[in-house]
């Protein structure tokens, strides 16, 4: 069983953030969910989490930037540490970790009585003052460019948000998330509500952002995660194993040459 794997470096060149977790455990109630999870998440790089449905990956992937404890009875044993610095230690704001470490659903949820600038601007208003010297029209404008959407929207940004398409919606969320100007940035099976086309757009995004920011997806996917990723973790769970890390490696590795035979097996598509 591999839980804890150190990964050399990509080659890219960036001031991205260190994420890992240590002895990971997540509960709802007295269900865990995910058991004993060792991690390093490689800065600057992008790492996919694939595994079937109920293997803990977005359970895992919630547990980075505290939102698994919103859930009612939901709690966390272990650490994330970000720059080494414990998330879950006493003191620690969990609203101040969720600006550091932004979110990107798997449905599209811009808010529906704002423009799109607003949208953009929710999170830099809710901190109360914009990073920086920059202006709020020029924190939008660069978010917007960020996300790969300025060109589309640039001359509608009063509109509403929910005006947009559904792929041109998951753009604006994730330019939503990067005006808090994160370190790292999560998404949950971001293009999985989106046509083929709108789901090229928010890959080819991806890896725009790679080296800038570290960047961790869930997917069902595998040819997402084959095309995307740096990095990929299996989670598998069942009678003997519940919401646990099988193998983690690089992702030319873990579809060419995987340790594991059940990752071979879900890879190929035998099970899950």
């Amino acid at each position: 069983m591999v839980t804890s794997v150190t990964m050399p470096a990509t080659g890219t060149t960036n001031t991205a953030t260190n994420l890992e977790v240590v002895g990971l455990n997540a509960y709802y109630g007295k269900h865990l969910a995910v058991k004993n999870v060792n991690m390093h998440f490689e800065p600057g790089a992008i790492t996919a989490l694939i595994g079937p449905s109920g293997c803990g990956k977005s359970t895992l992937l919630r547990c980075l930037n505290r939102m698994h404890e919103v859930i009612p009875n939901a709690y966390v044993e272990g650490e994330v540490l970000l720059d080494g610095h414990n998330l879950y230690e006493s003191g620690v704001d969990p609203t101040d970790t969720r600006r550091r470490i932004g979110m990107v659903f798997q449905r599209p949820n811009p808010f529906p009585t704002m423009t799109i600038q607003d949208n953009v601007l929710a999170g830099v208003r809710l901190a109360g003052k914009p990073p920086g010297d920059a202006t709020m029209e020029e924190i939008a404008e660069k978010s917007l460019r960020r996300a790969a959407l300025w060109d589309e929207v640039k001359d509608k940004l009063q509109k509403a948000g929910t005006s947009l398409s559904g792929g041109q919606q998951q753009r604006l969320c994730i330019a939503r998330a990067l005006a808090v100007d994160p370190e790292v940035l999560l998404m949950d099976e971001p293009a999985s509500a989106l046509d083929p086309i709108s789901t090229v757009k928010i890959e080819e995004l991806m890896r725009e952002l790679r080296g800038a920011y570290t960047i961790v997806i869930v997917t069902h996917n595998m040819q997402q995660a084959a095309r995307c990723s740096d990095f990929t973790g299996f989670m598998l769970s069942g009678e003997s194993a519940t919401g646990e890390l099988v193998e983690f490696d690089t992702t030319s590795k873990m579809f060419t040459t995987p340790k594991e035979k059940r990752t071979e097996d879900y890879i190929t598509g035998r099970f899950g």
